[in-house]
């Protein structure tokens, strides 16, 4: 059995048909107000998420709301046969084709066993994962000596164990696993640590005493956001994630309008220097990130160009990656916008959100200056998927590009100025090189700045003066 789309011609204009996107190995079959996602490979395709509609279409996009805060807006072109789609809490759109029906494979009782468990992870990473060659491993060579060891019936233990092992020399803290009871797995790249809630504590109690004498650093955004202004005109913003702002829901247009306030609070005028810190930050919403930037700069810029790892077997396919989409970043209206030196500190347990959003302030106007250790290198959004037997996984399947198309995956965003290792010197109750050089780093700018601008006043004198000689003639 097959569910065919509603025809093109009847339904131009409209959200329901059954759509697959562009890269991602995404289908989504909509009808009736109900939106199913479909997971598939070249060799499978599991049911997943499940969203309702909670907006019309008509002039914009057609909004539909899953169980877990996931937000879908779709907004098919004209024509109706393409559309596009947009995340809330994510930066981009991606691209959607429409089917006349949901592929066979969609429609057909999924394999079970450990054996297709095995299939569909491997085949996923073959299809999605950007970074082998980076990461110096020959998926092919990990699939024909671990799969001979998988048998249906296998336990669940040692299957987990198979599959964890397959992934560990990755070291990238954008894979996870989840099987459920049995165990999960998820790491960071060697000699880093995990943010958590206990480590930021920690760090903040470091910081105060270290960096501000004692002096409060208040809160805001549920805790996640730290804010002190220092004598002489200088800011300490610390973020420790982009999401969790509001304590009754992880909805994202709630964790915007509460960091809008948070930043309209602390990014004011009178304010001389920044030193944004994001040594410990576990990640989150980009689009937060974001709208961090665009309170520090007045001026449109290019922050990063995304592009997904697509399946050359698919059809419409049209190489390795989707076309790149530039992001920009655009200053905040209507708000209070800082646009003097600014300094972040960075080191290899800013993740992910934190890691683009360093990345976007690098093209900021005036050149942010970075001062730390490399960020962790993970940019891309994690890939949630299904197991045939019940587990989940998660993988990244997209590349963050700068203007000359490289990427900081795997080694992270190294700094201008490198310093001392941050938890070792939070152990050790050691001084906090980072931030002692970013501040001086500021103050130096800021003189050098000034000089340049008592050169172009002498210079202009100069010109006024030889002018007024000449005319004296």
């Amino acid at each position: 059995m097959t569910v065919a789309a509603v025809p093109a011609r009847k339904d131009a204009g409209r959200a329901d048909g059954v759509w697959r996107s562009d890269g991602y190995g995404t289908v989504l079959a909509i009808r009736g107000g109900r939106l199913q996602e479909y997971q598939t490979t070249a060799v499978s395709c599991l049911r997943g998420e499940t969203a309702r509609r909670t907006g019309h279409g008509g002039d914009g996009p057609a909004v539909y709301s899953g169980d877990d805060a996931t937000v879908y807006r779709i907004r098919p072109a004209r024509g109706g046969a393409e559309a596009t789609l947009h995340f809330d809490g994510s930066t981009g759109d991606r691209k959607l084709r429409r089917l006349p029906a949901l592929p066979a494979r969609c429609v057909e009782p999924a394999p079970k066993g450990a054996r297709a468990t095995f299939d569909v992870f491997w085949q996923t990473f073959q299809d999605n994962y950007p970074f082998f060659a980076a990461k110096h491993v020959d998926w092919q060579e990990v699939r024909d000596r671990y799969r001979p060891k998988v048998y249906d019936g296998m336990p669940d233990a040692e299957l987990f164990a198979l599959l964890r092992e397959m992934v560990r020399p990755l070291y990238d803290a954008h894979v996870h696993i989840d099987a459920g009871d049995t165990g999960a797995f998820a790491q960071g790249r060697p000699g880093t640590a995990v943010p958590s809630p206990e480590l930021d504590q920690q760090a903040q109690h470091y910081v105060v005493r270290q960096d501000l004498g004692g002096a409060r650093l208040p809160n805001f955004a549920n805790g996640r956001i730290g804010y002190a202004q220092l004598p002489g005109g200088t800011g300490y913003l610390r973020i420790s994630g982009f999401g969790g702002y509001d304590r009754t829901t992880g909805a994202y247009v709630r964790n915007r309008a509460v960091l809008d306030r948070t930043l309209s609070e602390v990014i004011r005028p009178g304010l001389r220097r920044l030193v944004l810190d994001l040594r410990i930050n576990g990640g989150g919403s980009d689009a937060l990130a974001l709208q961090v930037a665009e309170r520090l700069t007045d001026q449109r810029y290019f922050a990063y160009a995304k592009r997904a790892r697509e399946d050359r077997h698919v059809p419409g396919a049209q190489g390795d990656f989707t076309r790149p989409q530039p992001i920009p970043v655009r200053p905040a209206p209507d708000r209070f916008r800082f646009t003097g030196p600014v300094a972040v500190l960075t080191g290899g347990e800013t993740y992910s959100a934190g890691e683009t959003l360093t990345q976007a302030l690098m093209q900021r106007p005036g050149r942010t200056l970075r001062v730390g250790q490399n960020t962790q290198g993970v940019f891309s959004d994690v890939l949630e998927r299904a197991l045939p037997n019940g587990w989940t996984f998660g993988l990244p399947n997209e590349e963050y590009l700068t203007p000359s198309g490289t990427t900081f995956d795997g080694q992270g965003i190294p700094p201008d100025i490198r310093t001392g290792n941050f938890l070792r010197e939070m152990r050790e109750q050691a001084q906090d090189s980072a931030y002692t050089r970013a501040l001086a780093a500021l103050r130096e700018r800021e003189q050098d700045q000034n000089q340049d601008q008592d050169q172009n006043q002498d210079q202009d004198q100069n010109q006024d003066q030889d002018q007024d000689q000449d005319q004296g003639r």
